[in-house]
């Protein structure tokens, strides 16, 4: 489940989304689910 505010990554592609509105279900793209970034690797995307 994302929540508002998190950041996640596609390791295929290097899609990178920020979570506006958390729910349910996982980030999928390019047909794998998305990894979350940590705090520290996020800040690197702002």
């Amino acid at each position: 489940m994302a929540q508002k505010g998190e950041v996640y990554k596609c390791d295929v592609c290097g899609n990178v989304v920020s979570v506006m509105q958390g729910g349910d279900g996982d980030l999928v793209c390019c047909g794998q689910n998305m990894r979350k970034l940590s705090e520290q690797e996020a800040k690197s995307f702002s």
